[in-house]
């Protein structure tokens, strides 16, 4: 419809005041649209309402998350990634042999799940943050070689310039006992999260779940050891649990 009126993009961006690349991943589905962006378009494009009966058709049963983001692509789009897993270490840290264990030995999950870690050594890498709770390092995952493998993996990422691994100390209550999530920020420092649930998959960029795991994330925060730390926690666990 914008094309057809032939208004730029850039147009666009000035009357619902956000950035042209905001407006781009709106209209590659990339971005879920607030109503108020919808009904400004809707206006300029002269839709007669038709946008906005989309908008209230794919908001009918007040579904939190935008269900048609492509996690797998934003992740591989994203400037910084950061990831808390609770109990085991999360997919993209995980050593191929932690991976098969974890993924039952399913041939096709493993091999999909190691080729989203090539974005790790991909020219213009994404800057990653890895907060591995604590339990994690005791949890067994296959056998003690797995587990020395994994450990060995973790630390190998921790010394590359564009990773931190810093593990999030278990003793006590914190907002992350609820689920595991990541936080993917994009080149125009937009960000959308991938939350873990026993069903499915979510991926939001609401605000207001953004704003509740920025709070979870000022909780892990203050329970997360340094990385200096963190690497002396998980060599002394690996000496001491699983050799």
């Amino acid at each position: 419809m914008r094309e057809a009126k032939g208004v730029k993009q850039e147009t666009i961006a000035h009357l619902t005041q956000v950035s042209g690349p905001q407006v781009s991943r709106i209209e590659s589905g990339k971005k879920r649209a607030t109503r108020s962006f919808v009904e400004i378009v809707d206006d300029r494009l002269e839709c007669g309402g038709a946008l906005i009966s989309l908008w209230e058709d794919l908001n009918k049963d007040g579904h939190p998350v935008p269900i048609w983001f492509d996690w797998p692509r934003l992740e591989a789009d994203a400037i910084g990634l950061t990831f808390y897993q609770l109990c085991v270490i999360a997919g993209l840290a995980q050593s191929p042999a932690y991976a098969a264990a974890i993924l039952n030995g399913n041939e096709e999950a493993i091999a999909a799940r190691l080729e989203r870690q090539k974005i790790i050594d991909k020219e213009g890498a994404p800057t990653l943050t890895f907060l591995v709770d604590e339990q994690a390092l005791y949890r067994q995952v296959g056998n003690h070689e797995t587990m020395r493998e994994q450990f060995a993996h973790l630390l190998a990422l921790s010394e590359r310039p564009n990773t931190t691994v810093q593990v999030v100390l278990g003793s006590g209550e914190h907002g992350g006992n609820g689920s595991s999530f990541v936080i993917a920020t994009m080149a125009d420092m937009s960000q959308v999260a991938y939350v873990e649930t026993a069903i499915r998959g979510l991926t939001t960029d609401d605000p207001t779940d953004l704003a509740a795991l920025s709070r979870v994330m000022v909780d892990l925060r203050d329970r997360t050891l340094p990385g200096h730390m963190s690497r002396d926690l998980i060599r002394k666990v690996a000496e001491e649990r699983w050799t």
